[in-house]
């Protein structure tokens, strides 16, 4: 009897590893900017702070009812620095990192003739003057401070290991992403782009910075006002991480996202 036991021990244990609920997809998503940094604003006064956090919240809800764990680095209107943002993200070992904006641009002429949508990862490099442009504004509270880097040479080289399957798996969830949110928004495609964004500095996780549309563009501003079309901005962001989500789960044979529409 003594010697059937580990071999029942292994049995029972093994049914309730299959009887254990998969673990949720976690995401954390980053409504851009807050407190005295107000970001972008509209020409009726509409604050990027305010948008981002409300769609945020949408996004939130979205995946939610698609049984994903979410946390947002901000739940309501205060300050937060970019460091703080990535320490966060780590600390909670998302599957995914979202991090929300709304584009502005400096003259009249280019607020009149300038709306849509882009959708950036991280590159040391920026691929064109406008992703360049970009990146240094969001990255303006960032006050020079440079993502730690581990002190250990082993630790190093797995990080960098770690850092290049994940920007691989950003590129991939830009794509499904930006993909979703063109047809949606109805907005102009200003594509998917690179850029060294700081919040996306040191991520260890697909990382992406979505910039859902031109705050200073009179008729999207006014479009961005409009509960209904956060909605739609924040269904098809949603729809885009579900994807990717799916995508990686049958590639790294995790259990896929429940969901109640198709990829």
């Amino acid at each position: 009897m003594p010697g059937r036991m580990p071999s029942a021990l292994a049995f029972c244990t093994a049914l309730l590893l299959a009887a254990a609920p998969a673990p949720r997809p976690r995401v954390v998503v980053d409504p851009g900017h807050g407190g005295a940094q107000e970001g972008a604003i509209s020409p009726d006064g509409l604050l990027e702070k305010t948008v981002s956090l409300d769609v945020a919240r949408r996004l939130k809800a979205a995946l939610e009812h698609e049984g994903v764990e979410v946390l947002l680095t901000r739940e309501q209107d205060v300050l937060l620095a970019l460091a703080d943002r990535v320490t966060f993200a780590n600390q909670a070992r998302p599957d995914v990192f979202v991090s929300l904006h709304l584009n502005s641009m400096p003259t009249r002429r280019l607020r009149a003739k300038l709306e849509g949508v882009q959708t950036f990862f991280l590159s040391a490099s920026a691929s064109g003057e406008d992703a360049r442009r970009v990146a240094e504004t969001e990255n303006a509270d960032s006050a020079g401070a440079a993502a730690p880097l581990p002190s250990d040479t082993l630790a190093f080289i797995l990080a960098d290991l770690r850092r290049s399957e994940a920007h691989a798996d950003s590129a991939r969830l830009a794509y499904a992403v930006h993909s979703r949110l063109v047809p949606a928004s109805g907005g102009s495609d200003h594509g998917v782009q690179q850029a060294p964004f700081y919040v996306l500095t040191g991520v260890d996780a697909p990382a992406v910075l979505v910039e859902f549309g031109f705050i200073s563009h009179p008729e999207e501003s006014r479009k961005l006002a409009r509960p209904e079309y956060r909605d739609r901005v924040a269904q098809a962001i949603a729809d885009g991480v579900r994807a990717f989500l799916a995508q990686t789960a049958v590639r790294d044979r995790r259990p896929p996202v429940a969901s109640s529409t198709p990829p």
